[in-house]
């Protein structure tokens, strides 16, 4: 009779050797690979941080078989890339939501190596939250933290929960803290508009930004409701920001009438925006208000060796 671990390893083999047969090797970067997961045909998603070029992109699929690939668009923000690579003739991953994570939750990372096959770990879920806008701009439908290491060449592979869902792909360029899943419902989403435009493009205004306390005197003489502002420390040259006569010093404490208290609520607000709209911002500069009109220009993407 089996025994209950022997089990346990069978079943978790099991899906690995599932998961696997839609997850491909990407040759997008010098010296080092990244993985990549079939969606449907002919489409493979990827971890936009691996593609260090746009052209000469390879992939590999199970049984070795390889094939070149054309980059239909990136989103760094997400941290999500879309090939097109013909003729493979994979399954399509089951990429879906899944249950609701929840912390402890096991889940497996599936990935491939162009040389040695598919690759996986196994961890659980270490935090969870709601949405969640990143560090590059992008806003993630959730955060779902992962305790299964993503290996180097893992990034772009497939998340996978005990039912054989492919609940999101494996980032490792998102957080400093542990690798990410970015959850199914963000990957559908910006696979959508990268095939409807060619990318997703990110609001953005071309400055750094960082939180400072506005002192109780100070609040009231100007009539402020916010216990924190936005200072700006740094201008691009020739950006959005300089172009709208933001300074280094304003401090910025309402975007389009909303009071704001973090940075991240300034990059929500402004991602709301349509393309080449002007924003209102309400700031401090030199113990005064100040109203100023910004419009946003689209993040450029970086550059590429």
């Amino acid at each position: 009779m089996e025994s209950s671990l022997a089990a346990f390893s069978n079943e978790l083999a099991a899906l690995v050797e599932r998961a696997a047969g839609s997850v491909v090797a990407v040759n997008g970067r010098r010296r080092s690979h990244s993985s990549g997961v079939h969606l449907r045909e002919d489409l493979i998603v990827t971890a936009e941080h691996t593609l260090r070029r746009d052209e000469d992109i390879t992939v590999t699929a199970p049984g070795g078989r390889q094939a070149e690939a054309t980059l239909l668009g990136r989103d760094p923000g997400t941290d999500i890339a879309l090939l097109r690579a013909q003729g493979l003739g994979l399954p399509a991953s089951p990429l879906g939501p899944g249950a609701s994570p929840r912390v402890g939750d096991l889940t497996l990372v599936v990935g491939r190596s162009p040389n040695s096959g598919p690759n996986a770990s196994l961890g659980i879920i270490s935090a969870v939250s709601g949405p969640w806008r990143t560090w590059r701009g992008g806003a993630l439908d959730a955060y779902i933290r992962l305790g299964a290491p993503v290996f180097a060449g893992s990034s772009g592979g497939a998340v996978v929960d005990i039912a054989g869902q492919v609940t999101g792909i494996a980032s490792s360029a998102l957080s400093r803290v542990a690798g990410l899943s970015v959850p199914a419902s963000t990957v559908s989403r910006v696979v959508e508009e990268i095939l409807a435009g060619g990318g997703a493009p990110r609001a953005y205004l071309g400055v750094a930004l960082q939180v400072v306390p506005m002192p109780a005197a100070f609040r009231e003489r100007l009539a402020i409701g916010n216990t924190h502002g936005i200072m700006v420390l740094d201008v691009e040259q020739g950006g959005p920001a300089e172009r709208g006569g933001i300074l280094v010093g304003d401090i910025v404490f309402a975007v389009e009438g909303t009071e704001v208290t973090s940075i991240e609520e300034v990059q929500t607000l402004i991602g709301r925006r349509a393309k080449g709209a002007p924003v209102a911002l309400r700031a401090v500069r030199g113990g005064e208000l100040k109203d100023l009109s910004v419009t946003p220009g689209e993040r450029p993407r970086e550059k590429r060796s």
